[in-house]
């Protein structure tokens, strides 16, 4: 559970607080990039407090900073900051492998299948 509770709860904590004041890290995030722990992040991810721990955790396998930010109920811009500071420390990787430098087909599966559910 995130510091924001459960649905319809309201938030608990500011966005704010969580991120230091802060509204951008250095390692700038697109809502679209795909991100994946480190061999750090897999070895000393649950030492993390807090949300920083929660995302590590939900990085079993590669996701979006959009669905990040949904599953654990963080606003998107507070997830991009978390997620870039993860990045600078070595605990999160950006995936950036395209050979084709195409889009992934998965990644345009997931749009459409968001867009269908609209």
């Amino acid at each position: 559970m995130s510091s924001f509770g459960e649905a319809g709860d309201g938030l608990r904590v500011r966005p704010y607080a969580i991120t230091g004041g802060r509204t951008r890290a250095r390692t700038e995030l697109e809502v679209e990039t795909i991100v994946f722990r480190t061999p750090l992040g897999e070895e000393r991810g649950t030492e993390l407090p807090l949300e920083r721990g929660q995302i590590l955790a939900l990085l079993s396998s590669p996701q979006s900073t959009a669905e990040i930010s949904a599953r654990l109920r963080l606003p998107l811009g507070v997830a991009r900051v978390i997620l870039g500071d993860l990045i600078d420390e070595g605990y999160v990787a950006v995936n950036n492998r395209s050979a084709t430098g195409r889009p992934d087909l998965r990644l345009l599966e997931r749009v459409l299948d968001g867009l269908q559910a609209l």
